[in-house]
């Protein structure tokens, strides 16, 4: 426990011009909660670790320590990220399906149900993180994000889109998702094969998935791109479309 405390605090609280160790994330999943897991059912230091189809295509889940509710979805195989190609293979996990999935342990920290709306999940670029292993962030999404969908949900389509106004102070694409859950949807497909501009190459982008119901009364999902922009200061972090103080919870 003393060893995942200290990684954790490398990942999460170096200070500001330092940097992380990139390998921190990978260290406790590969390091601890798998064979914790293999050897004592007991996915320690991670809420849960499920390799029911083998290391190469399982997953963990970690209680982030920014924030009360932040969970991250972790492959307990070795992906870097957005920028991975394995993450495109046909054979890839569905990673978001599996995140969205878990959203209740959010819901069990935020101490309520939360509205398919309240939740956001986000996957920052190699511009906008610390860590080299691929981790989706689950959590409360931003009041203020949140507000700014509902508005402007009547101008989102089944292609990508500018969205109408900056979500956390940048500019985002939007397209959305009728589908009630991910199961046979995949976001990093989405916005590789369905998106000519980006040439299949989405190593550059963040995004961000919403939970919605739309006004004919189904449920879907909207997905947010963002592609970093260095000399503009957008480091693409759709991590900053989510609330870590998970705010809505009292609403």
């Amino acid at each position: 426990m003393r060893l995942f405390l200290a990684l954790l605090a490398g990942v999460l609280l170096a200070p500001a011009g330092a940097r992380a160790d990139p390998s921190a994330l990978w260290k406790i999943v590969n390091g601890q909660c798998v064979p914790h897991e293999q050897a004592e059912r007991d996915p320690a230091p991670c809420t849960s670790v499920n390799v029911s189809e083998g290391v190469d295509k399982g997953f963990a889940l970690l209680k982030d320590r920014d924030g009360a509710t932040q969970f991250l979805l972790i492959p307990t195989a070795r992906v870097s990220g957005i920028e991975d190609p394995k993450i495109l293979e046909q054979s890839a996990p569905n990673y978001w399906d599996a995140a969205w999935q878990a959203r209740y342990f959010v819901e069990d920290r935020a101490q309520t149900p939360l509205a398919r709306d309240g939740i956001a999940l986000a996957i920052n670029s190699p511009y906008g993180r610390t860590q080299d292993q691929l981790h989706i962030h689950i959590d409360c999404i931003d009041l203020e994000v949140r507000k700014a969908l509902a508005a402007n949900l009547d101008k989102i389509g089944g292609v990508w889109a500018p969205f109408p106004v900056p979500l956390a102070g940048h500019s985002y694409r939007a397209i959305r998702i009728d589908h009630e859950t991910l199961d046979g949807v995949n976001p990093f497909r989405i916005l590789a094969e369905g998106d000519p501009t980006t040439g299949g190459d989405i190593s550059k982008h963040t995004l961000a998935l919403v939970g919605e119901t739309f006004a004919d009364g189904s449920n879907g999902f909207v997905l947010l791109d963002d592609k970093a922009d260095l000399a503009a200061g957008d480091r693409a972090s759709g991590e900053q479309l989510e609330d870590h103080a998970c705010a809505i919870a009292g609403k």
